[in-house]
């Protein structure tokens, strides 16, 4: 008996590197499936979402780095400051300008509101000398005046006349005047907000909650705009890069959940969800090693975790498990 299993191991041995081998099942009997039926394994790393912060629009000295590498930081949170002094000056110097620019659009509105008056009175006038003309007309048509009166009331009335069109086209430009100090004090107060703008910009702020995992500024360093300050690592939504085999693509689905393990931490799991399939097969990365059948094209996979606990890490291997549906689903 002894005999006959050396030589059966033998033969499979034998049978094994000459290719013989070459079925999916009979594999499986020999070597186990690393899977129960119905189920895939999937290996691949532990990925979070990385922003690369840096000051916008400014440069300066830094002048204050209150984090390192590796500190936990919430949304809002102060990461890093410049040297503003020149932003606030120029802040300044355009406040002023804006308040100069207010006080001459209340000249000009004073302006406007006294010219009005003036057309107002000019048209009570206007009226009173074209009603005295026109007594002293009917009166010289009667013979109870001399034509040299009728024609100086006349004269009078032109005058007026004439008076009240200076004045009113001198109303014209006392509105365009207003017209004009308000369009100077519209762009002086955009003038201002971009410079609050711009002082903002010298302050640099964590965009969401997170761990610092690169710095890569000190303190005293000229930051130029786009030059990176920090990594930022978004922790508390990860997801596990997998790829899948062609013959089990169109028995996964989006949504479906997906159990994730990792070597060191062997008897905890972590409960994801299939994110993202993609749509265009890629030859296998020479980095991943499945525990199915290794093929030439595969398909891209993404594994949506919560991680509020930060246990999983960027770039740790990790082990997912997935649902295969039945054939026909």
């Amino acid at each position: 008996m002894k005999h006959r299993l050396v030589i059966g191991f033998a033969v499979l041995a034998v049978a094994a590197a000459a290719g013989l081998l070459v079925s999916h099942p009979l594999r499986e009997w020999v070597f186990g499936s690393g899977a129960p039926a119905g189920r895939v394994v999937l290996t691949g790393n532990v990925e979070a979402h990385e922003s690369v912060l840096s000051f916008s629009n400014v440069q300066g000295v830094i002048t204050r780095l209150p984090f390192d590498e590796g500190r936990q930081v919430r949304a809002g949170a102060v990461l890093a400051t410049l040297d503003d002094r020149v932003y606030r000056q120029q802040l300044s110097i355009d406040s002023a300008a804006l308040d100069v620019a207010r006080t001459q659009l209340e000249v000009a509105r004073g302006n406007l509101a006294a010219q009005r008056s003036t057309v107002e009175a000019d048209l009570a006038d206007l009226r009173q000398k074209r009603s005295d003309m026109r007594i002293a007309q009917a009166q010289y048509s009667a013979g109870a005046a001399s034509r040299q009166a009728a024609e100086q009331a006349s004269t009078i009335a032109r005058v007026s006349d004439e008076a009240f069109a200076r004045d009113r086209a001198l109303q014209r430009v006392a509105g365009d005047n207003v017209a004009l100090a308000s369009a100077n004090v519209r762009a002086a107060q955009a003038k201002v907000a971009l410079d609050r703008l711009t002082l903002s910009y010298t302050v640099l702020r964590a965009p969401v909650s997170g761990v610092l995992a690169v710095r890569q500024a000190e303190l005293g360093e000229l930051a130029a705009p786009g030059a990176a300050i920090f990594t930022l690592d978004d922790l508390d939504h990860v997801w596990v890069r997998a790829y899948l085999n062609e013959q089990d693509l169109g028995r996964v689905r989006l949504g479906e959940p997906a159990e994730v393990r990792t070597d060191g931490s062997p008897g905890h799991v972590w409960r994801g969800r299939v994110g993202f399939i993609s749509s265009e097969a890629e030859f296998t990365p020479k980095t991943v090693e499945t525990r199915a059948e290794r093929v030439t094209l595969v398909y891209r996979v993404r594994i949506d975790i919560d991680n509020p606990a930060h246990d999983l890490l960027p770039g740790m291997p990790a082990e997912v498990t997935l649902n295969l549906l039945h054939p026909g689903r």
